[in-house]
């Protein structure tokens, strides 16, 4: 029974990963294309936000650089990898919030793998600001949608655990 009430949920998931997907590659069309950003460099919007062109050749925080070809790739097929057990994670997963995070962390790496394998880096652009302290990493729609997707899973481990009847207690006589 629990796998026909979990595929609305699948479906769910999956469209929320489409939806990143797609709007972070609208996002960074927009950025390369009408705006130009590469050749720009930098594009002021407000005074604690600016569009700001950055070739991420690493994963998160800049580890892992890729500094060929090869490790470009390698890079390609251990991201694949993860997103590959997010989608079995996705699968599994039964309640309605985690299927979303999920889906939001696989959109953002399909997003993410998307511009290695095309361009040969992740392209970043979203550079919030505090005056000329900036206190995150220039980042992107994916890159948005897997930190929000990471902090629900990880909040919900820590803090909403749902209680178990008495038949799983191991202590139970």
């Amino acid at each position: 029974m629990a796998n026909v009430q979990g595929r609305p949920h699948r479906a769910f998931g999956l469209i929320v990963a489409a939806l990143v997907l797609v709007a972070d590659q609208v996002s960074k069309w927009l950025i390369m294309g009408p705006l130009a950003l590469p050749q720009r460099g930098l594009i002021p919007i407000m005074p604690f936000f600016d569009l700001r062109w950055v070739e991420n050749y690493g994963i998160s925080m800049g580890f892992l650089v890729a500094g060929s070809n090869a490790e470009r790739w390698i890079l390609v097929g251990l991201t694949s990898a993860i997103a590959i057990g997010v989608i079995v994670w996705l699968w599994r997963e039964t309640a309605r919030i985690d299927v979303a995070a999920l889906g939001l962390v696989l959109g953002g790496a399909v997003g993410n793998i998307a511009d290695r394998t095309r361009l040969g880096y992740v392209a970043d652009f979203l550079d919030p600001h505090i005056g000329d302290w900036h206190p995150f990493l220039v980042f992107n729609v994916a890159d948005a949608a897997i930190t929000i997707g990471v902090v629900i899973l990880v909040a919900r481990a820590l803090f909403a655990r749902e209680s178990r009847d008495g038949s799983e207690n191991i202590d139970a006589v």
